[in-house]
């Protein structure tokens, strides 16, 4: 059982940047591939990043290359989404979640987090 709570979520202007973090429970963080996920209203939850378990592979989603940048700390237990060059389409919940697959899309996912709201204004 893994639990994860996001924290570092906002209201930032475009343009800024914001740092998410994503704490897990559990003695076993290194063995789950992190993801984070975001859902804007009226939305389908869209995949953003996934890092693998040491942090060798990441996979972004072609809306936010070369802006975000994920990472972990394994000692930390923790993964963090990095958001630079914000945009107001940037707004929405974010998410992390965590599998012991190696996974780049939003479904299959085994554990969620309960999300944090960002708001990118004009």
């Amino acid at each position: 059982q893994v639990q994860l709570v996001e924290s570092g979520g906002g209201l930032v202007q475009a343009g800024g940047s914001l740092r998410l973090s994503c704490a897990a429970s559990g003695r076993t963080f290194s063995s789950y591939v992190m993801g984070w996920f975001r859902q804007a209203p009226g939305k389908e939850r869209d995949f953003v990043a996934a890092i693998n378990w040491s942090g060798g592979i990441i996979h972004y989603a072609d809306s936010i290359q070369g802006r975000f940048t994920i990472s972990r700390d394994n000692a930390k237990n923790t993964v963090y989404l990095q958001m630079n060059s914000q945009k107001p389409e940037d707004t929405a919940v974010y998410y992390c979640a965590a599998d012991p697959k190696w996974i780049v899309s939003t479904l299959g996912w085994d554990y969620w987090g309960q999300g944090t709201q960002v708001t990118v204004s004009t």
